[in-house]
């Protein structure tokens, strides 16, 4: 007789506390292997392939394409053990306890066995132990939710009265959008409300249109009183959630939490750009990738890191300690059609520009293509934001949260200069560098960013750090 097992969507990086379902990669009755990636999801972080650490028969899936989950609640259940001869050795999963798993949860990490063909198994194969579990709720009560069964009965909104929602997320959508459960008519089994009867509902009460029968118009807001915002703008509705979602919280907590001070300076680059073009010419046809810009001046940032540790560190507020960091793992702003990511170039300080340059290229090409990892994407210490490649000359940029600065590097174009004693047509590039005022006071910072000048004037510079 085959055990059920039940498999929760794991922690898939720091600090995240949810991911989406973005695509079903099998369905009920599918037999899976063992680190077989059974779905999709996309984090705050990254887009990741989540595999099943149980080899056996899918019984039930937990959550449709679009369902945000918490950390720790089903995300689907698997028959474990051969019925009538239906499940292959290797997926029977059997062990000491009667079950066998590899504990892993990212693909990449697993035991490397090759993902079973996947196939249906007649529904008779799999014993009635495991039939209940199909038809059990695909909707989380919380993180920590225990194993699935059938639908709890209604729980008491805010208001008084009973209503059929069991997601925490559904709640806190209707409460955002003021409206009241109780006037919503669940499309789910027995009349269980989902997000998509909120969003519907939400929808028809911005447009003004008619609702369909199973959704009642919300209820109005009384005559007195202003009217809430949610009611008072009308336009289209964008879900801050996934990347999009990410950073919005970390920007506002960003400017919540650090004292942020900017300063900035021009500095000639005509010095640095002739220097690039020898060291892409000095190789020859055969040479390796090019060294970008960006790499040339990630490795400017490690030297002047070297020399001003005070902006590489962070904060801790409960201990109110600055804790000044050994290494330097540079981020760098990457714009995707997902939204803003900054990948992290790990021990940035042991590199030089060609390495710092294949892996801002590395990373680039995974950002792009949405395969960066939760790691790839997490603790950094210094961010680079070049804005000058939309054609900008500054800004003001906000602190990637908990770092303690950010340089900015904007467009480098011809300008007039003043060199040596006489005007010229010169390469001109503003700098502008953020910094918490909690770790550093205003020389520090402009001793940072002068130095960072002086070597893009004078590349030269930078031999003595080497």
């Amino acid at each position: 007789m085959p055990q059920v097992l039940e498999f929760k969507l794991p922690d898939l990086g720091e600090g995240l506390t949810e991911a989406e379902i973005v695509r079903w990669l099998v369905e009920v009755g599918d037999v899976v292997a063992i680190d077989q990636p059974v779905v999709e999801v996309e984090t705050a972080k990254a887009m990741v392939e989540v595999p099943c650490p149980y080899g056996g028969v899918v019984t039930a899936r937990f959550g449709e394409e679009g369902t945000e989950l918490p950390v720790g609640s089903p995300l689907l259940t698997v028959a474990v053990g051969s019925a009538e001869g239906d499940l292959p050795g290797d997926l029977s999963g059997k062990g000491a306890d009667g079950a066998e798993s590899s504990g892993n949860v990212l693909v990449g990490y697993g035991t490397g066995a090759p993902a079973a063909r996947r196939r249906r198994v007649r529904p008779e194969a799999i014993s009635a132990a495991a039939e209940p579990v199909a038809e059990q709720v695909r909707v989380p009560v919380t993180a920590s939710a225990p194993a699935p069964g059938p639908i709890p009965a209604p729980v008491p909104d805010e208001a008084s009265g009973p209503v059929a929602v069991v997601s925490p997320l559904v709640r806190r959508l209707a409460r955002q959008h003021d409206l009241d459960l109780r006037q919503l008519t669940g499309s789910g089994r027995d009349g269980l409300i989902l997000r998509a009867d909120v969003e519907s509902a939400i929808k028809a009460a911005v447009n003004g249109t008619a609702v369909a029968p199973s959704v009642p118009v919300p209820v109005s807001p009384p005559a007195s009183g202003p009217a809430p915002v949610s009611a008072s703008l009308a336009g289209e509705r964008i879900p801050l959630r996934g990347v999009r979602g990410a950073v919005a919280d970390k920007l506002a907590r960003s400017r919540r939490e650090i004292p942020d001070a900017t300063c900035w300076v021009d500095a000639d680059a005509t010095e640095l750009m002739a220097a690039r073009a020898a060291m892409n010419g000095a190789g020859g046809p055969t040479a390796g990738p090019k060294v970008s810009v960006l790499a040339l001046l990630a490795r400017i940032c490690t030297a002047a890191l070297a020399r001003f540790p005070e902006l590489n560190s962070t904060v801790d507020l409960e201990a109110r300690e600055i804790v000044r960091l050994p290494a330097v793992h540079l981020g760098f702003a990457a714009q995707t059609e997902r939204g803003l990511v900054v990948p992290v170039v790990r021990d940035a300080q042991s590199r030089n520009a060609e390495s710092i340059g294949a892996e801002i290229g590395r990373l680039t090409e995974a950002a792009r293509t949405g395969k960066l990892t939760p790691a790839e994407l997490t603790g950094g210490t210094f961010t680079l934001n070049n804005y000058g490649v939309f054609g900008v000359d500054g800004s003001t940029p906000i602190i990637n949260h908990p770092e303690a600065a950010m340089l900015g590097v904007g467009r480098i174009v011809p300008k007039p200069w003043v060199h040596r004693g006489e005007l010229a047509v010169r390469q001109v590039v503003q700098l502008s560098l953020t910094f918490d005022h909690r770790v550093c006071d205003g020389g520090t910072a402009g001793g940072f960013l002068r130095y960072v000048a002086d070597c893009v004037e004078q590349p030269a510079l930078l031999l003595r750090t080497l």
